[in-house]
């Protein structure tokens, strides 16, 4: 019979659970050290939050939620630190942190906000950090968007988009919140609905062209993009189109662990917020030599929850 998350937690504690945690953790794909092999990180919805905060959420748990998020990006990144075989890259899938406590561009170089909250705990990384935008580091309809990509370049050094090219891999970083459904002076504009822009969508098809093994990463999952933006020219026609190089597509945006599957074409998950809980991490392991990848804890995770349970790694 599986055990819920109070279960294991009891049993833990004990040096009978030691022995049953043991085996848990071997249920999971452990890493192996090679040089054909590397391995990576995702995390999401870390939503971080400064001393300006003041509100509600949804509900209370979303409410509590928010004041425990330092230090659950916290905990996962020295969970991540010290793994061996080692992490060597981190994708963080957006919602960095939770809103803006200003529409004013300069408050956030006269005042420690979350924005530097958020920086500090990542540049406790041991390997680079790559940044997604998600909803929350816009305010669409108040804040122009080329203000959230202003802050994000001189506060992280990161772009609304782009790519990385990493050891015969590449990682595309896109944004689904530079199309018009994210203006809010257009007639398409729809803030539950993502889309890249032309632009955007052209520069994802020049780097599908180069028929490296990629990893896309997004905020919104694909059931909330715009497929189509232009004719037949959109997000999912290319995702489609390109499937056999995609290795995988992952977004964030709800909170849990959702696998879609190949709906889309390429494997698409949704992964959890560590805003929820600190073991909501992705592991993966790239073999470059025979093109394959494995998703190190996924027998951990507690799909369509919030939870996963902690990865041991070796």
């Amino acid at each position: 019979m599986p055990l819920d998350r109070r279960q294991f937690a009891k049993l833990a504690s004990t040096s009978t659970a030691g022995y049953l945690t043991r085996n848990l953790w071997a249920e999971h794909v452990l890493p192996t050290a090679s040089p054909n092999k590397f391995c990576f990180a995702v995390v999401a919805d870390t939503h971080i939050i400064d001393d300006f905060y003041q509100g509600h959420e949804n509900s209370d748990l979303d409410t509590s939620s928010l004041q425990h998020t330092a230090a659950r990006l916290a905990s996962a990144r020295n969970l991540i630190n010290r793994l061996n075989p080692k992490i060597e890259q981190v994708f963080l899938g957006g919602d960095y942190f939770h809103n803006y406590p200003s529409t004013n561009y300069d408050f956030y170089f006269q005042n420690v906000t979350r924005l530097d909250h958020a920086k500090a705990i990542t540049d406790g990384f041991k390997m680079p950090v790559h940044l997604v935008f998600g909803n929350h580091d816009y305010d669409v309809k108040n804040i122009p968007r080329e203000m959230s990509h202003q802050l994000f370049a001189a506060k992280f050094n990161a772009q609304p988009y782009s790519a990385i090219d990493y050891k015969g891999c590449k990682f595309i970083l896109l944004n689904n919140f530079l199309g018009s459904t994210q203006d809010h002076l257009s007639p398409q504009f729809n803030p539950a609905i993502g889309s890249l822009g032309e632009e955007q969508l052209q520069w994802f098809e020049a780097q599908l062209r180069q028929h490296r093994p990629t990893f896309v990463f997004l905020h919104f999952p694909l059931i909330q993009i715009d497929d189509t933006e232009f004719k037949d020219f959109g997000l999912l026609p290319l995702l489609r189109k390109h499937r056999e190089t995609i290795q995988f597509v992952v977004s964030g945006h709800l909170h849990k662990w959702i696998d879609f599957a190949h709906t889309y074409g390429p494997q698409h998950y949704a992964i959890a917020a560590t805003r929820y809980d600190e073991n909501a991490y992705m592991l993966v392991e790239v073999d470059t030599r025979k093109v394959t990848w494995r998703f190190l804890n996924s027998s951990l995770v507690d799909w369509s929850t919030h939870y996963s349970r902690p990865y041991r790694g070796i």
